[in-house]
């Protein structure tokens, strides 16, 4: 049980119910998540305008999923998670392998996503203050600046959602159930 609000469509703050409604007409359902946000109108106009200008970024959708889910299972946020799951099968069409390895925070299968899924894992664990090693493999793999600063820019998306739904005990909507994820112990 939510320990925050889930608003819907019609309980939402008038300044939230377009999210809401725009959320509705893509996925089919409102995802918890963003119930939750809609609370306060600008946490939820901040998330919705942050992952538009995410989904623009030069990383490509499986960098971008890498870490997402990469911040979440850091985070320990099984919603998110599980969200980004769904994103990475019916939306990116990855691989069940690479999928689970991002879930299980194993080494991925492709190189230059197990660099973002470690650049991201160092960026969490620094806060930012990343070694000169750390920084180095990243761009050895292939990313520049733009790419240091677009990692850091969806660790920021993920934070906002992860913390929401750790604080709020964001329950997982039936939608999602078949992407269930749990820490490992």
């Amino acid at each position: 049980m939510s320990r925050l609000t889930v608003q819907t469509l019609e309980s939402a703050p008038e300044a939230s119910q377009p999210y809401l409604a725009k959320a509705k007409a893509k996925n089919g359902f409102i995802p918890n998540l963003l119930g939750v946000l809609a609370n306060a109108p600008t946490a939820i106009e901040t998330y919705v305008t942050v992952s538009e200008i995410n989904g623009r970024t030069s990383l490509t959708l499986a960098e971008r999923e890498t870490v997402q889910i990469t911040a979440a299972t850091n985070h320990g946020c099984a919603f998110c998670v599980a969200g980004h799951t769904a994103v990475c099968y019916k939306v990116g069409k990855l691989e069940p392998e690479l999928v689970n390895a991002m879930r299980d925070q194993t080494p991925l299968p492709d190189a230059k996503l197990e660099a973002v899924a470690e650049f991201t894992r160092a960026v969490i664990r620094s806060r930012g203050a990343v070694t000169p090693e750390e920084l180095q493999a990243f761009q050895d793999a292939g990313y520049g600046e733009q790419q240091v600063l677009e990692v850091i820019l969806g660790v920021s998306l993920a934070t906002l959602c992860n913390f929401a739904n750790t604080l709020a005990g964001t329950d997982l909507n039936p939608e999602l159930s078949a992407y269930r994820w749990e820490r490992k112990a």
